[in-house]
This record gives C-alpha cells, sequence and structure tokens, in this order.
C-alpha cells in the first residue's frame, strides 16, 4: 500500500481531568472517559507512545491522575491488512503449482499478526510465489492450513490456489492429513506409548496460556511413543496428532508430567527423586538453556489436493537439537545410570 492509499489516523481525543477523576489510573478513566477502545487496546496504545500529559509523553498505564491535567491520545493510522511480500530465505521440500512444502525454521512466526506485520512466513511466501498466493485463505493468512509455534521447527504445508487450500483443509478437518513430530521431554513416561485426551482450551487464570480444561476446550488427542530414553529424567517421543490445537503437543505432555525440554511457558526439569540418579551436570547446563521448546515436525503426509497422490515428506532435526541428542548418546557410555 501506497502513501497515498493509506488510511488516516483517527483524530486525537483531548480531555482535561476533573477533579472527580484525580487519584485514578490512567488507564482505567481513559478506558470510562473514552469509550472508543478496550483498556487492554488502550494500555497497548500508552506503552507505545501514544499519550501525552500536559505535553509530556506517558508510557506508564497505571500513573495516576492530577484533577487538571491536559490528556491528549494520538493513536496512529491502522495497519494495512493485506501482507507486504518479503524476500527471504525459504528451506523448500517440494513445491508444484498448488502446494508448497517447507521446513519452517526455528524463530519464524508463521503469520502476520500485531507488531510483526512483515517477517513471516507468509510475508516470504507472498515474496516466493507472487499473486498466486494472495487472498488464498484470508487476508492475513494467504494459502496458510496450518501452523507451527514460532520456536517449532519442521514441516508445513500450504496451498497455492483455492481448489488446494479447500482440499487441504477438508484432509485437517477429517484428520487424514499426518503430522508427526518428534519431542525432548522431562522423565519417561509410562506407559512408554499411548494416548493423551483432555480439551484444550485458555487457562482460566492466565489468559496467554492453554491448559487442558474441565469445560469449554475443544476436544483433542495426542498419539506418544518413547524412541530412547536416557535415564529417568529425559526421552525423546514421537508425538502424533489426531487434533489440532493450539499449543497441543506442549499442553497434553505437561499435564501428563512430561513437559518439553526449553518450553518457557509450559516445561520445567521436574524435581527429581533422591532414589534416581540426577543427570549429568553438563547435559542439564545445556538442556536448561536451550532458547526453544524441543519440538520438531520430521513427517508430514497428505493426499496431494488435485491429482490424489499421496505425498510424504521427512525433515531432518536442525543442527540444536542434532547436537543435544549426539551429546546424550555420547554420555550414556560415559555415564552407566544414564
Amino acid at each position: 500500500m501506497t502513501e497515498g492509499n493509506a488510511s488516516p489516523s483517527p483524530p486525537p481525543f483531548a480531555a482535561t481531568v476533573p477533579d472527580t477523576a484525580a487519584g485514578l489510573r490512567l488507564d482505567r478513566w481513559l478506558a470510562e472517559t473514552h469509550g472508543r477502545h478496550s483498556r487492554s487496546r488502550l494500555k497497548a496504545l500508552i506503552a507505545g507512545g501514544a499519550l501525552t500529559l500536559d505535553g509530556v509523553v506517558v508510557t506508564d498505564p497505571s500513573r495516576r491522575l492530577r484533577a487538571g491535567q491536559a490528556v491528549r491520545l494520538a493513536e496512529p493510522p491502522p495497519e494495512d491488512a493485506t501482507p507486504r511480500p518479503r524476500d527471504m530465505a525459504l528451506a523448500v521440500v517440494y513445491e508444484d503449482a498448488d502446494v508448497i512444502v517447507i521446513d519452517k525454521p526455528v524463530g519464524l512466526v508463521v503469520h502476520p499478526a500485531p507488531g510483526n506485520p512483515d517477517h513471516t512466513l507468509v510475508n516470504a511466501l507472498l515474496a516466493h510465489c507472487g499473486d498466486s498466493l494472495s487472498g488464498i485463505g484470508g487476508v492475513r493468512r494467504p494459502g496458510i492450513v496450518h501452523r507451527l509455534d514460532k520456536d517449532t521447527s519442521g514441516l508445513m504445508v500450504v496451498a497455492k490456489t483455492d481448489r488446494a487450500h479447500r482440499a487441504l483443509a477438508a484432509q485437517f478437518g477429517d484428520r487424514t492429513l499426518h503430522r508427526v513430530y518428534h519431542a525432548l521431554v522431562w522423565g519417561v513416561p509410562s506407559p512408554a506409548a499411548g494416548e493423551v485426551a483432555g480439551p484444550i482450551g485458555r487457562h482460566p487464570t492466565q489468559r496467554t496460556r492453554m491448559a487442558v480444561v474441565e469445560s469449554g476446550g475443544k476436544p483433542a488427542l495426542t498419539r506418544y511413543r518413547t524412541l530412547r530414553a536416557w535415564g529417568p529424567g529425559l526421552a525423546l517421543l514421537e508425538c502424533r496428532l489426531a487434533t489440532g490445537r493450539t499449543h497441543q503437543i506442549r499442553v497434553h505432555m505437561a499435564h501428563i508430567g512430561h513437559p518439553l525440554v526449553g518450553d518457557a511457558t509450559y516445561g520445567r526439569p521436574p524435581r527429581r527423586s533422591p532414589s534416581r540418579p540426577s543427570l549429568p551436570p553438563e547435559i542439564m547446563t545445556r538442556l536448561v538453556s536451550l532458547p526453544r521448546q524441543a519440538l520438531h515436525a520430521i513427517a508430514l503426509g497428505f493426499d496431494h489436493p488435485v491429482s490424489g497422490e499421496p505425498m510424504r515428506f521427512t525433515a531432518r532435526m536442525p543442527k540444536d537439537l542434532r547436537d543435544i541428542l549426539e551429546s546424550l548418546d555420547t554420555l550414556r557410555g560415559i555415564h552407566p545410570d544414564f
């Protein structure tokens, strides 16, 4: 979008703090007085420097007001809802006229969101695929049928046409689009293979997290099996998704007491029993300092949306996880209990 077509900024909000508002929090009073935005949105605007008190920028939403202060809120213009192409390197595993399969790296967000409008997989795909991808599956998420968390690596399939998007979405809905993950978790599950079934919804008190909930969640099923174990403290699992809920593997594994290594939201090393041998310090240091959840989408399967041909792909574990696994296998010979 050019500057000439940009949407104008809303008119500034200006008011004088009345005597009755003296001592109130800035965000609370503004929410009651302004009326245009929620309190959370107003907090974000204040934190972003959009508000002044007596001509001075204030970024603390909890600031206490004084009677007679001049309040002015100047909102930025709304962002263009259409993602912009951005030339970024993509690890393309397969591509034809209908679909593209990529190996997503750690740290790459899938689709644009507030605060990250143009450095996402969608922006890279728009640059790579050109106009053929525009509008497929929605303005903000062209071609996206399923997604991976920012700090989860591995395989994704993206539709390049409306026909392909509808067909892949149908496979996702009827659970015939197969996704296999490898996850490094704390502890060793018992039994070594099984299912975790529990509806997933917003955490009742921590709204940025998901959780297995008693009511209001969506059905979720994760099948797992243990591939390797190192002592009682660590295991590599294969996880297969029967459903596709937000953070599903991370939430389900934490729910059964085996959170993912490196998961800052749901995972932390469990307390060890004195009767169990601890993990060697050298490997514990690497595990607890891993800057992302140890989760990789290693295999992907679907029927081609046009030809119907079965498509199967695998992606090697990224170097950060491979290095840890190699170190674990090396340490097995040094520490018999490990």
